[in-house]
């Protein structure tokens, strides 16, 4: 996917000007050799936040499916909540993480330059979801939201013998061939011999085990395994910073759903965990009521 060096606003502004309604299509652009190149996926948010910037407008609207930035995907939990406003932190971490509704390089273009972003229905008008610097109300909501990723795989090796620098000779393994590694679990040193599993997107798994299977067989004892059967459940909120006790709420809400957590990955705003993707509905929907069973 190509990323935006450049956009010339000129014949824009010029039809501006004019009082003419002003139709870009979005996704794609040129090359400095005039080649048409594309954006990837989300590439028309991402070329909408691209016009904003170069424009200097003061709020960009993504005109999508649902009616703004839901707690929650609509489609699996029916008490999700629509919210007034989100921070460009959490809206990153939220569209990271395997929400649909703004594409993450959009997000990271309109943090970057302040642009504020609104996202609003196709369909119904009615207000959407502002997304800016400091989301509204911060501070009475623990979390903003929580995301489902099922675009995840699960790879395990055990067996590894515990020698200085295994751990870099096996994720430069991935780096080489430009494979994102996500949540990381290592186990203690057990008879000089220690395990370790990590998660790589799905689309990137078969790369990921070519890359590592050659260096598993060179190692007597190591042995390497993959589980395409994984979810990662993720909690995002500013609010998490400042009060104690998020991440034991999400565990006792899977425990007392008899939801067995596989991993787990924490940042200052997010906490994920990796289940059973069977279970990862039930999952979305027990860590949500748990946080916006009441909301004032």
């Amino acid at each position: 996917s190509a990323m935006i060096s450049r956009i010339d606003p000129g014949r824009i502004k010029k039809e501006l000007d004019k009082k003419n309604i002003v139709i870009v299509a979005g996704f794609q652009g040129l090359s400095q050799y005039y080649d048409v190149t594309t954006l990837g996926r989300g590439g028309s948010d991402t070329s909408a936040v691209g016009i904003a910037v170069a424009l200097s407008a003061d709020l960009c609207q993504i005109y999508t499916d649902v009616e703004g930035v839901y707690t929650a995907d609509p489609r699996y939990v029916e008490d999700a909540i629509k919210l007034k406003s989100i921070s460009y932190d959490e809206m990153l971490e939220v569209s990271t993480l395997g929400a649909k509704v703004l594409n993450n390089r959009s997000v990271e273009i309109a943090k970057k330059h302040n642009v504020e972003l609104e996202v609003l229905s196709s369909f119904v008008d009615v207000p959407g979801t502002i997304v800016r610097e400091a989301a509204s109300s911060m501070e009475k909501m623990l979390i903003s939201g929580v995301a489902k990723d099922n675009n995840v795989a699960k790879i395990s090796i055990t067996g590894i013998p515990d020698t200085q620098g295994w751990a870099f000779r096996i994720f430069s393994k991935l780096s080489t061939r430009d494979i994102s590694v996500d949540t990381i679990l290592q186990s203690a040193v057990h008879e000089d011999k220690r395990d370790i599993f990590f998660t790589v997107n799905e689309d990137r798994l078969d790369d990921a085990m070519e890359a590592l299977s050659k260096y598993c067989e060179s190692i007597e004892g190591a042995k390497l395994t993959c589980d395409k059967n994984v979810s990662k459940i993720s909690i995002v909120g500013a609010g998490m910073q400042t009060h104690a006790g998020v991440a034991s709420k999400m565990f006792e809400a899977l425990f007392t759903a008899n939801i067995d957590i596989q991993m787990i990955a924490t940042s200052e705003i997010k906490v994920s965990v990796i289940v059973s993707q069977e279970n990862s509905d039930e999952a979305v929907r027990t860590v949500h009521s748990a946080f916006f069973t009441t909301v004032d």
